[in-house]
Parts: structure tokens; C-alpha cells; sequence
């Protein structure tokens, strides 16, 4: 699993030009499954992305987490995020998982979330969204799950 990072200060999701997520100062979260993800996969990188210390304490240090100052979380499938791009000049989507296991484990990873975190809100799978933001710092991060049992 891939999970990029985002700070951001505020801005806003979109599907059919609906408003669906307002973000305000939070983490935006793109998640990417691939292929041979499982749930505990999911499980482990959102222990990682709530307490992975990116935030600042008061001496302007990165050494708070989510969990630390109980920000909302906004967590966004991204297929793309998958994408192979070895030698080649057009993205490959064949390490991504299939529609139906991404969404069963992103609704998992959500689900969880809620259950661990405080305010979580989620994009829409498998919806065209539209996502503007103003990245904090700017500060983005790549994370991955990349042990595989």
C-alpha cells in the first residue's frame, strides 16, 4: 500500500460538483493498493500515517503526530498512486489492485480509521474527483507498506 502525505491549510473535494469533504487544516491522505495488498497492509500503514510525526511542536521541530494534535484526516483513494513507470513513458496500472479488492480494503482502512482517529472523512472510490488544496510548508510525504507476507 502507498499512502502520500499532504499538511494542508484548507481546501476542498469535489465529485459531480458536489462538495464532499471540506479540508481545513488536517492530513490529506492519497491511498494506492496494489496488487497483494491485505488487510493487514491497510492496518499497518494507518498505524504509520497516524503517528508518523510531521507536524511541529512549539520549537518549530517535526515531532508531533496526528494523533498528537487530533486533526482531522481526509483519506483519498488514488489508483494512480500504483502506477509502474520503469522504462517506460506511459504509466502501467498492472500493479494495481483490482477495482473490487482496492475498494473493499480502502473502505477498511476508513473504517478503522474512524474507529482510531478523530474527525475522518474520505473521498468517494472509484468517483472522478476534484481535489484542491494549499499544501502546508509545503510538506508531503511518501509512505509505503512495501513487506509483503
Amino acid at each position: 500500500m502507498i499512502a502520500l502525505l499532504q499538511r494542508v491549510r484548507k481546501g476542498t473535494i469535489e465529485v459531480k460538483q458536489h462538495e464532499i469533504a471540506p479540508i481545513n487544516q488536517r492530513l490529506l491522505v492519497f491511498i494506492g493498493i496494489k496488487v497483494g495488498d491485505t488487510i493487514m497492509h491497510a492496518q499497518r500503514l494507518l498505524q504509520r500515517l497516524l503517528s508518523y510525526r510531521i507536524f511541529d511542536d512549539s520549537n518549530k521541530k517535526m515531532n508531533l503526530s496526528l494523533k498528537d494534535i487530533k486533526r482531522g484526516l481526509l483519506l483519498v483513494p488514488q489508483f494512480t498512486l500504483a502506477v509502474y513507470t520503469i522504462n517506460s513513458l506511459r504509466p502501467s496500472f498492472n500493479s494495481a489492485a483490482s477495482p473490487e479488492v482496492a475498494e473493499q480494503l480502502f473502505h477498511h482502512l476508513c473504517r478503522d480509521a474512524q474507529h482510531l482517529h478523530y474527525n475522518v472523512e474520505t473521498g468517494q472510490f472509484g468517483s472522478k474527483m476534484q481535489v484542491s488544496l494549499i499544501n502546508d510548508g509545503p510538506a508531503t510525504f511518501l509512505l509505503q507498506d512495501i513487506e509483503k507476507n
